[in-house]
């Protein structure tokens, strides 16, 4: 085949690629987050990092006291956490687009 033939190949090709891309289409973003949700997936990695320094100074890789500043941070900021998920549960702000 001789490039008259496949440069407009190459041009459909590149504008169907172009239009994929940029065609206009409902995009799906998922659940809009309240800041309870946000919260409570910030505890579980604050959990998840606190197992995963139990694990690492049992097997030796932490210094003590590294070990013990990292936790008493990981501590605090769960308890934090813990204390402002209970606020919102206790008194909940009211959704956007809602009446009350």
């Amino acid at each position: 085949m001789t490039w008259q033939v496949w440069l407009p190949i190459c041009f459909a090709f590149a504008a169907a690629c172009i239009y994929y891309v940029l065609a206009p289409g409902k995009l799906f973003l998922g659940p809009e987050k309240t800041r309870a949700g946000y919260l409570r997936e910030r505890k579980d990695a604050v959990y998840e990092n606190l197992r995963d320094l139990n694990f690492e100074y049992k097997a030796g890789k932490v210094p003590d006291a590294d070990f013990t500043s990292l936790k008493s941070s990981l501590q605090d900021e769960a308890a934090t956490l813990l204390a402002e998920i209970a606020r919102l549960e206790k008194n909940p702000v009211p959704q956007k687009g809602t009446r009350s």
